[in-house]
């Protein structure tokens, strides 16, 4: 059996025995408790390991720079080309959308993937990359929440939320994941490496870092909830971020020239991340701020918040798993180019089939009445 077929099954086997799971699992606490073992212990673990194994130099400082400009080219996207492909009448839901378009969570959606295609070394560029996205989910989008919030606040209230981010940057500091990145970064410039540690202390790391892969894709299975009402709008609205994001990688591709094929995987893949809880906890914040002040008018719309957390995490790993299955396919960027252009075009053609409906409807009523 050929070796990406193989590595496809294996992972999506591990997604369905989560699916089938969800029974076992009701209680989104539980949920939640699995979720902070990956997050706390497994991804550290994995991350850590990674960097110490990969040899730095200065050139790699450009890989947070390019997700950060990701983040920023996604962003105003959503503000100013998104809505010529999918009108949203509604301010809230627009503000709603530049938060969580741009955002990317590729620990839960992206990173077991490139360990198990990939290798450590691709896993730990990754993870350099997801410190210029952490710095524009984590604080910059922050500040864009509050911006709009406090166009109509007064000066104390101003000083009140500068002590709110300076305790987010302080939880940005407190993330295992953050502080094992710092800790690995810096050991690398030092050029320390692993076996400074007790055997002891390796083996620890090592065996959390096994469980990653299959923990992840467990908690994908359990936690993919589709509410199929929404799945049209979500799929039109998935498709354009997801084609938006392969324009970027053909562009990246065609622009800088790559090593390896999987290099060049990495830079697609990464971009295809779901969307981040982060902005979601920043627009969470601003609507109990607004509860306080009694404003029925929100910032923000928190419902379709969640419904496209929702179906980020299953369109996400979908996109991956493709993207690394067809592997040398598609790493052409003239190819990938038409593959996102097309994704981009998928919700015009869903609004020229909403818009012909009623008008072939109609025709066919008064050619049976006639």
């Amino acid at each position: 059996m050929n070796i990406a077929l193989q590595k496809t099954l294996e992972l999506l086997l591990i997604i369905a025995i989560g699916v089938l799971l969800q029974r076992k699992v009701p209680k989104k606490e539980q949920l939640d408790g699995l979720k902070t073992l990956i997050l706390n212990v497994a991804l550290p673990a994995t991350i850590f390991l990674a960097l110490l194994k990969i040899d730095f130099n200065l050139k790699l400082i450009a890989l947070p720079i390019l997700a950060l400009l990701f983040n920023f080219l996604m962003f105003f996207a959503s503000r100013y080309l998104l809505p010529l492909f999918i009108p949203i009448e509604s301010n809230k839901k627009r503000r709603t959308l530049s938060m969580l378009i741009p955002s990317l969570a590729p620990g839960l959606s992206c990173f077991p993937f490139i360990i198990a295609y990939l290798s450590e070394e691709e896993l730990a560029l990754a993870a350099l990359a997801d410190v210029g996205n952490k710095l524009f989910g984590l604080l910059l989008l922050y500040l864009i929440a509050m911006h709009w919030y406090h166009q109509r606040k007064t000066q104390k209230q101003f000083r009140s939320n500068k002590t709110k981010l300076i305790d987010l940057t302080l939880t940005l500091l407190k993330e295992p994941i953050n502080v094992v990145i710092v800790i690995g970064l810096l050991m690398l410039i030092a050029g320390i490496n692993l076996s400074i540690f007790p055997e002891f202390i390796q083996n620890t790391i090592d065996r959390f870092s096994v469980m990653m892969v299959a923990m992840v894709l467990l908690f994908i299975g359990l936690a993919v909830r589709i509410k199929w009402r929404e799945f049209g709008f979500m799929f039109q609205l998935l498709s354009w971020r997801s084609g938006m994001a392969l324009l970027f990688s053909a562009i990246v591709l065609l622009v800088i020239p790559t090593p390896s094929l999987s290099v060049s995987l990495l830079i697609i893949a990464f971009p295809q991340s779901a969307c981040s809880f982060w902005p979601f906890a920043h627009m969470n914040a601003v609507d109990s701020l607004e509860e306080r002040d009694q404003k029925t008018k929100k910032t923000f719309d928190l419902n379709f918040a969640v419904t496209i957390l929702a179906c980020s995490l299953p369109f996400s790993t979908f996109m991956i798993i493709g993207i690394f299955h067809f592997g040398n396919s598609i790493v052409d960027p003239f190819i990938l180019g038409g593959i996102g252009l097309t994704l981009v075009m998928v919700s015009l053609i869903c609004r020229l089939v909403s818009y012909l409906r009623p008008i072939v409807k109609n025709a066919i009523v008064e050619k049976v009445v006639n």
